[in-house]
């Protein structure tokens, strides 16, 4: 019986791989995958709408009824703080969303399987997780307290009490209110890395930056204070005041916002070590 035999396939071959793969081919794979998803994009816009919205209607509100104001209120009345008031109170609730989508959304789906088989170095993945989400966050989050505080002071301009970028402490209330809602959004990530669930991380920070405080309010005066001082949501209270003082059972402005930072960056921490040690 004839037999044929087939001439030889001459198959092209690629390079060999050479060198480990990097962190800045992980930022590129991370920042591609933030922006393809929609959720971003509405997390975003909802973060913008709110916490500019908002405080435009607040600054309007009290433009038109300034001339029906208490002398004492018009006194101790703080135009950098109003404009920003929707922002660090309502924006980092928003935020949250997006910090912890931001690291669950591959377990929910089962895609970070796929990402740590085409990159094994657990570490780089998570590290470039977390650089791209904090720009990300911080960016948006400049963007959004600089346009509440000019659209705000447009609005009080009439009232003759708006403030301008070079008063005392405006601007480091309009930055540090940026930093402060980009923590808690790296507080979120934090949490959703050692949670491993959207709703479980959400409802974790939601709780701890709104309903511990409350709670707190019905300790004993003797030591409640002391408690307040440590908590996280704390330097939302003193980054945004420029006129008058804060509580003077707080620390200043800058300390109490690294209360806060070391909470994002014990948590960021025990983040990172879980999702080096644990299964996907």
């Amino acid at each position: 019986m004839a037999t044929t035999t087939a001439p030889g396939l001459r198959l092209s071959t690629l390079p060999p791989a050479t060198g480990r793969a990097g962190l800045a081919g992980a930022i590129r794979s991370e920042f591609t995958k933030l922006r393809s998803v929609r959720s971003t994009y509405w997390t975003l816009f909802a973060l913008l709408v709110v916490s500019v919205g908002i405080g435009a209607a607040i600054s309007g509100g009290i433009a038109g009824n300034w001339s029906s104001m208490s002398p004492a209120d018009k006194v101790g009345f703080d135009a950098t703080q109003t404009s920003l008031f929707a922002f660090f109170e309502l924006g980092q609730l928003v935020i949250t969303v997006l910090g912890a989508l931001a690291i669950t959304a591959e377990y929910s789906t089962g895609m970070i399987r796929t990402s740590l088989t085409a990159m094994p170095r657990r570490g780089v993945v998570y590290a470039a997780k977390a650089i791209v989400f904090t720009a990300v966050a911080l960016a948006v989050s400049l963007v959004t307290s600089f346009i509440a505080f000019f659209l705000g002071q447009a609005l009080l301009h009439s009232t003759g009490e708006s403030a301008t970028l070079s008063g005392p402490n405006v601007l480091r209330a309009v930055v540090g209110t940026a930093l402060f809602v980009t923590l808690v959004a790296l507080i979120a990530f934090g949490v959703g890395a050692i949670i491993r669930h959207t709703a479980g991380a959400i409802t974790t920070v939601i709780g701890a930056m709104f309903v511990v405080p409350i709670i707190v309010q019905f300790l004993p005066h003797t030591w409640r204070w002391d408690i307040v001082r440590f908590m996280p949501d704390s330097a939302g209270r003193v980054i945004s005041v420029t006129v008058g003082s804060t509580d003077g059972h707080l620390w200043p402005a800058w300390g109490q916002f690294a209360v806060t930072a070391a909470y994002a960056a014990v948590l960021l921490a025990i983040g990172a070590y879980l999702f080096r040690k644990r299964d996907a």
